[in-house]
């Protein structure tokens, strides 16, 4: 028994690899694997926040301390 089959690997026909199905499986995993990568490079970057990016004054307009009339 010769192991060069197996050790080759699976080799399809040229007629199959140049049908439609196998043309949209190529696809179908070919943006599979882009999102994929984006996701995992977007995964990397820490998370960004909008607010952090548009900082506003943040003081009420009363207080709302326990202690309403005394001065910060």
């Amino acid at each position: 028994m010769s192991l060069s089959p197996i050790l080759g690997g699976l080799l399809f026909p040229q007629s199959l690899q140049h049908s439609p199905f196998y043309i949209v499986l190529a696809t179908i995993v070919a943006l599979n694997t882009v999102i994929y990568v984006s996701l995992a490079v977007a995964k990397i970057f820490p998370k960004w926040f909008r607010s952090s990016w548009l900082r506003r004054g943040r003081v009420r307009s009363e207080t709302r301390s326990i202690y309403p009339h005394q001065k910060p």
